[in-house]
């Protein structure tokens, strides 16, 4: 391999290619097979479409299809819009890109940053249908002077990039020592071009591609039916028919797998291995580990991807919110409020209360002898008042008469009751500044008090 970065370069474009080789550790559990991650996230474009963006740019110059103040439009999940929109800029090429809704929100920024002009469309359209992106990409080429249609999906430039480039770098740098390929398909290109030159190489090596569940590649492939594909999350591979850049006499086996465990395993990426890569990276990192484990030689050599940058799915896959929404993540264990009571120093015991006929002085000294700031004023079973140490001190102060008079005159309103299963967590939007504390309800009597110390404590923890 040669050596990089020696020397200073003419241009981004000379960077694309040749990117590292790492041996994932923490995240194969311990399985005796290495598994190794090509690291195309690390690309001056930050995906593996780098290669493709700018060989199809080229391809079309060389036949004369792209002319100089040319446009290029390609229907694409993002990363190969990047790549086209990144040579594209220093072509001086203009760039336009029709992309399904599901993408995320960065991706489309990404594209906008680079120059390129995005055109979002429905995800939940046939591949015939005038709005679904390919077919809107088409429209726009056919009423655009000047453009092409990079065409990804039937591109001959994509397969050959990763025949010259790709398959020959997987081979080199595990020094013809792979076994094993893992690679997903959206338009073909990747698992076709390596698969090739790595079965040229040695017909023993094993291409494994792998599906999201709801794409139909992996069915068709499996039992030869056309099967109609489902909406599914992981982005930039899988499709909803057989793209023209696949070949799938170069693959050996083909898996599915779903959303979750993909996810999941690109966060493990990411905290376990310190590579920050995307969903679809956790797919075919996933996907790897459990061949890696019923290969269980460590003579074996597998290799897969980490297609992209994580940073490309901040507001899906590494935002535990949408993790949770989508179920992919199981929401933690909260505590209760009455888990919270109990949990609390019982340096008072019972719940405290008093009657609204009670005396103020008898009032104060319970406040001072259990040494409490608020006290529910209760009368047959349940809060219909409430007074504070600080609001009841300085009334009296105020006006020593005070402390014959009954609690009723000087009460203020009742705390809010909870239901003893309610999460811990949401009694903080109760507790104003008008309301100092909430009281749990249990069995259908009152059973502790929760104040904004206690919230306070507990966050603290």
């Amino acid at each position: 391999m040669p050596e990089r970065h020696s020397r200073p370069y003419d241009s981004v474009l000379d960077l694309i290619g040749w990117t590292p080789m790492v041996r994932l550790n923490s995240v194969t559990d311990g399985g005796r097979t290495p598994v190794y991650a090509k690291c195309e996230f690390m690309g001056p474009g930050g995906s593996i479409k780098d290669r493709i963006g700018l060989a199809m740019i080229e391809a079309a110059e060389a036949d004369g299809s792209l002319k100089p103040g040319g446009t290029i439009v390609e229907a694409t999940g993002g990363n190969t819009g990047l790549a086209l929109a990144m040579a594209a800029s220093l072509k001086g090429y203009r760039c336009i890109c029709t992309m399904p809704d599901k993408m995320s929100t960065e991706k489309v920024k990404l594209l906008r940053a680079f120059g390129a002009e995005v055109i979002i469309t429905p995800t939940a359209v046939s591949s015939d249908h005038p709005d679904h992106y390919l077919q809107k990409a088409r429209s726009i080429t056919a009423q655009t002077p000047g453009a092409v249609l990079a065409n990804q999906f039937y591109n001959q430039a994509n397969t050959d990039a990763h025949y010259a480039t790709t398959g020959r770098e997987i081979w080199e740098q595990s020094e013809g020592r792979v076994t094993h390929f893992i690679a997903s398909a959206g338009t073909g290109g990747t698992i076709t071009g390596v698969g090739r030159y790595l079965k040229e190489k040695n017909p023993d090596v094993r291409i494994v591609g792998v599906d999201p569940e709801g794409s139909m590649i992996a069915g068709f492939f499996n039992t030869g039916d056309h099967v109609e594909g489902r909406p599914y999350k992981v982005e930039g591979v899988g499709n909803d028919k057989i793209p023209g850049a696949l070949d799938l006499s170069v693959v050996d086996e083909y898996r599915s797998l779903g959303d979750g465990p993909s996810f999941r395993m690109a966060r493990r990426i990411s905290r376990e291995e310190g590579l920050f890569a995307g969903g679809s990276s956790g797919l075919l990192v996933q996907t790897a580990v459990d061949v890696a484990k019923e290969v269980d030689d460590p003579d074996a050599f597998v290799v897969t991807f980490l297609c992209d940058r994580g940073e490309r799915y901040l507001s899906k896959v590494y935002d535990d919110d949408w993790m949770r929404e989508n179920g992919f993540l199981e929401r933690p264990r909260r505590s209760t409020v009455l888990e919270a009571v109990n949990a609390k120093d019982n340096r008072v015991g019972a719940l405290v209360t008093v009657e609204p006929t009670t005396p103020i002085r008898m009032a104060l000294s319970a406040i001072t002898a259990h040494d409490i700031g608020q006290l529910p004023v209760v009368r047959g079973g349940e809060c219909i008042g409430s007074i504070t140490e600080a609001g009841l001190m300085t009334q009296v102060i105020e006006d020593p008469g005070l402390l014959d008079k009954t609690v009723e005159t000087v009460m203020g309103a009742p705390f809010p009751v909870l239901d003893s299963h309610v999460d811990f967590d949401d009694i903080r939007v109760l507790l104003t500044r008008d309301n100092a504390a909430c009281l749990v309800r249990n069995g259908g009597e009152l059973v502790g008090i929760i104040t904004r110390y206690d919230v306070v404590r507990a966050l603290t923890k």
